[in-house]
């Protein structure tokens, strides 16, 4: 089979594309013809060296991936040949990924496609959708009537909190940092959208909420907790998924004197229970329309090395060219 790999770390440009063994499913595992996979911030991470797990060799890079299950392993009870199926959670802790036109996956991470959802986009909100969840419900607990902050609110994960949060009911105030990104924020949802390289975050959230936030979620790789505390109200809770080598002060006193809580969460550490909870949900919004992936490039599998350029190029650099999720195409 056709896959994108890599023999060692390094730039995209270790990236390779050929012909590599087609993987056999185990007991528990589904091999699932692969129609659309997805780019994460991580993916890149793992590919340079960055994040640090033993890999297989060649290693598959991705987490993200819709197909079909062209066969299952004998302990499989919830899938059958001919199932239309999407997942995340691979490329991490060992895995192979999902760049590659065939892949085996273990069910307990791989949940039924409805029909009225594409390909790519079940791929492109896999693992941004479930963390999406995981963080607002497992987490931050947000209920209907209360408010939320949405640092980065076009983004990859952004875009998933922002729009989630409206079907909770949530009041929702994003940032972004341009005027085409904030319209962006606008279009899935958000009742305030701060363009935060015109006007002060803080201004702007005193003027819409006085009494502060109920829930400040940070996506930056440096998080801001002054201005978290400041920002949320008595008993407001903090969500962190993201500044990894960060190392940022800390107002300890005004932080338990109002009663808040800070959760940080690794989306790869949930139980398959967990997940399975999250695709639920995530199923019924994106059939129903209340959840939409946001796609900004298309590209087929043999520019893998390209994609994750363009990635990197987004979460390093601040790339406003890529305004959303990057799908592969594998066909």
């Amino acid at each position: 089979m056709k896959a994108a790999y890599i023999r060692q770390t390094g730039r995209p440009d270790v990236i390779e594309f050929g012909e590599v063994e087609t993987p056999s499913p185990g007991e528990n595992d589904l091999l699932i013809r692969v129609h659309a996979a997805a780019v994460n911030p991580i993916d890149t991470y793992i590919r340079s060296g960055a994040v640090q797990f033993e890999l297989p060799q060649p290693f598959i890079p991705g987490c993200d991936a819709a197909g079909v299950v062209e066969s299952v392993g004998a302990g499989v009870q919830r899938f059958a040949v001919g199932d239309r199926v999407w997942c995340t959670n691979q490329g991490l802790l060992g895995r192979q990924g999902t760049f590659a036109e065939q892949i085996a996956v273990d069910e307990q991470w791989c949940f039924p496609l409805p029909d009225a959802v594409s390909y790519e986009d079940a791929a492109a909100s896999a693992l941004v959708g479930v963390t999406a969840h995981l963080g607002l419900y497992r987490e931050a607990r947000l209920q209907r009537g209360e408010t939320i902050l949405v640092i980065g609110g076009s983004g990859g994960v952004g875009s998933m909190v922002v729009q989630m949060a409206k079907a909770i009911g949530a009041t929702v105030i994003a940032t972004a940092g341009s005027e085409l990104k904030c319209q962006r924020c606008r279009d899935l949802g958000a009742d305030v959208v701060i363009n935060y390289r015109q006007a002060s975050i803080e201004q702007m959230v005193r003027q819409a909420v006085p009494g502060g936030v109920n829930v400040f979620w940070e996506t930056r790789r440096e998080p801001d907790f002054d201005l978290a505390v400041d920002l949320m109200s008595d008993r407001g809770r903090m969500v962190l998924m993201a500044g990894r080598d960060a190392r940022p002060c800390f107002p300890v006193g005004p932080f338990y004197v109002k009663e808040c809580s800070l959760h940080g969460f690794a989306m790869f550490k949930a139980t398959s229970a967990e997940m399975l909870a999250a695709a639920e949900e995530i199923n019924r919004w994106l059939a129903t329309g209340m959840l939409q992936a946001t796609i900004a490039h298309r590209l087929p599998l043999e520019k893998a090395s390209e994609a994750h350029r363009l990635q990197e190029e987004a979460t390093l650099d601040g790339n406003a060219e890529v305004g959303g999720k990057i799908v592969i195409s594998v066909k």
